[in-house]
């Protein structure tokens, strides 16, 4: 049963190592991404660009006199 007691209080101290290196990370600026921002730029918008195709065809048909 104190085995129990010493595997806990262990896995405390773990969790508890766990956490403040992850808080120490987060507040060194580990988990900023630098990189994407800057080629964001390059990659295409799928969602918006298929949007306005549609939007542009639904237009046409409208506007179209069969």
């Amino acid at each position: 049963m104190s085995v129990l007691f010493v595997l806990i209080g262990v896995s405390m101290l773990v969790a508890g190592g766990f956490l403040i290196g992850f808080l120490w990370a987060v507040k060194k600026g580990q988990y900023d991404d630098s990189y994407s921002p800057s080629v964001r730029i390059l990659f295409d918008d799928k969602e918006k660009n298929s949007e306005e195709l549609s939007d542009q065809k639904n237009t046409a048909k409208k506007n179209h006199k069969s």
